[in-house]
């Protein structure tokens, strides 16, 4: 059985900056927070949000806790965080602009034929 490279996310380590700058907290600060101070290290954090290494699934449960959004939203890059975060309710993320512009233009392309 061969073992292949799981798919990585290519938006999750800007995700995951963001939501620690919008906490306010430092990468010690938010290892604290989610509740990871014992296990973790400031360079695991670093390395997330550099995206040169990914996060445990609890981890990724954690930091979707803390800004109050469904775990899709910090994965799938086909969603935004919300503008204001923590989200004042369980947010599943904003669906990107840009895959909204896309289907407008191919679906009007396709109204010219």
């Amino acid at each position: 059985m061969t073992k292949h490279a799981r798919t990585k996310s290519a938006r999750l380590a800007e995700k995951l900056l963001r939501i620690r700058l919008a906490l306010g907290l430092s990468q010690s600060g938010l290892l604290e927070h989610l509740g990871f101070s014992e296990e973790l290290f400031r360079s695991n954090v670093s390395q997330y949000e550099l995206g040169t290494r990914e996060p445990a699934l609890p981890v990724l449960l954690q930091y979707a806790r803390a800004a109050n959004v469904w775990v899709d939203v910090l994965i799938d890059d086909e969603l935004d965080l919300p503008e204001e975060l923590p989200s004042l309710t369980k947010s599943e993320g904003i669906t990107r602009k840009l895959r909204l512009t896309a289907k407008k233009s191919s679906a009007s392309s396709r109204g010219r034929s």
